[in-house]
């Protein structure tokens, strides 16, 4: 089935996956990973009322007791899911995706990851394998609304004295069930109207053309700076007060300030493969022990409990923490970020002097492209530099990354989209340059 991805299941609603099917997720999943009592939540998407109906249907037919909290974060689900010792939960959201997709993410005991090694490969089976099921409903149902202990908790982080002139955009998406009782009235906001049509712009903070109206009202209101949540707020990226976009792997370091200096937890901090050596660098003096990992929640959620790491990061904007049951939270991360600027600003930096202490190589950003012979690709770059020098450092747990003492550079294919995906980075633009060059040569031989 094409929703079945590493992470979650997600697709466009109707065409690759239906009502049908979520009724056989929602039967399934509980029998599979033994859950009976089951925390679920939606987004406000035009297909999520429907999807959320027939799951439960699914769920109760399965004998599970299901408690349903409504309209939800991602990051929500997974807090509730651990504190109310739940046996699992099930978010309905297509997180950054257009408005016609949507999809559910799955977490065990704990807020732990499930995606399709941990389990969802054994949904799709026997969803291949099973044309019905029997709907008959064995379990209990009842609304279960945790919202405000959520918002204390996350207000408790909130610095009261912060001195701040920002914005934020929360995409029309679950972002703004919160926002306004977590930063009040410290913040201006646009796009907070929950909005499952996404009208202003889609919710992905990655495209350059949805930070437009963030950019703009940042450099006419002259604020600090500007933050922006995607769909279900489990990412936050931000602009600083030159309407930059600041790139999300150098937020890992930022926070370290709060981690590793203001509380002292010298420690474990997880980075993804992509992330800049920049964060390493500038974390190590702190007392930070980097370890490095694959991308995606299902991976870095589980090394981050596994390591006992203090928090962690990836470039696509999520953030984890230990305090967050090893989870995600765009919003932690948002408030984290804000107490630590406004501490910066109070000395007397801009945000963007901020990032400059961290940032110290040119980065390409992520490259995407759409080949058809992915594996091949990246077998040849990788052979051709290995060939060339060998590398300081060589990763293979998430396609390739190869680290020389001046340049570094990662390949390796998407688990949720049809791209094989690159980035390089170098001491200057002159070495970055005839780096992208050579490898792109390489691709274009197997588009």
């Amino acid at each position: 089935m094409g929703s079945f991805h590493a992470y979650d299941i997600r697709g466009i609603y109707g065409v690759d996956f239906n009502k049908d099917d979520v009724v056989k997720i929602g039967y399934f999943f509980p029998q599979i990973f033994k859950i009976k009592k089951i925390l679920i939540g939606r987004d406000t998407r035009t297909s999520s009322d429907e999807i959320h109906d027939a799951l439960i249907q699914g769920l109760l037919s399965s004998g599970c007791d299901v408690y349903d909290t409504g309209l939800a974060t991602t990051p929500s689900i997974y807090w509730g899911t651990a504190k109310y010792n739940f046996d699992g939960s099930i978010m309905i959201t297509a997180s950054h995706n257009p408005k016609e997709y949507n999809g559910l993410k799955f977490s065990g005991r704990n807020a732990s990851p499930i995606g399709y090694d941990d389990g969802l490969n054994k949904i799709e089976k026997l969803i291949q394998d099973n044309e019905k099921v029997e709907i008959v409903s064995k379990g209990t149902y009842q609304e279960f609304n945790f919202s405000n202990e959520y918002v204390d908790f996350l207000k408790k982080y909130l610095k009261s004295d912060l001195q701040l002139n920002f914005t934020i955009d929360c995409s029309n998406g679950m972002a703004g069930l919160y926002v306004h009782e977590i930063f009040t009235n410290q913040a201006k906001y646009i796009f907070d109207d929950l909005d499952g049509t996404f009208p202003n712009h889609e919710a992905n903070p990655l495209e350059e053309k949805n930070l437009k109206n963030l950019k703009k009202i940042v450099l006419e209101q002259k604020n600090d700076f500007g933050m922006i949540f995607d769909g279900d707020a489990d990412r936050v990226m931000f602009v600083d007060e030159n309407g930059n976009f600041i790139s999300p792997d150098l937020m890992i370091g930022l926070l370290g300030h709060y981690f590793l200096e203001e509380r002292n937890q010298k420690g474990k901090v997880l980075q993804d493969i992509r992330t800049s050596r920049s964060v390493a660098e500038y974390l190590e003096p702190m007392g930070g022990e980097i370890v490095m990992w694959r991308v995606g929640r299902a991976y870095a959620a589980t090394k981050l409990r596994e390591i006992d790491g203090i928090y962690g990061g990836e470039l696509a904007g999520h953030y984890y923490f230990r305090d967050f049951y090893y989870s995600d939270s765009g919003l932690l991360a948002s408030i984290l970020i804000t107490n630590i600027i406004s501490d910066f600003i109070k000395k007397g930096y801009k945000v963007s002097e901020i990032i400059a202490k961290i940032k110290k190589y040119e980065n390409s950003g992520e490259i995407n492209f759409k080949i058809n012979h992915k594996l091949e690709a990246m077998n040849a770059v990788k052979d051709y530099f290995i060939k060339e020098q060998q590398p300081i450092a060589f990763y293979d747990f998430d396609g390739y990354r190869l680290d020389y003492n001046d340049w570094w550079f990662n390949i390796r294919p998407s688990n949720t989209e049809p791209y094989l995906r690159l980035i390089v980075e170098a001491k200057n633009n002159e070495l970055l340059e005839e780096k992208l060059k050579i490898i792109n040569n390489f691709i274009s031989n197997y588009e």
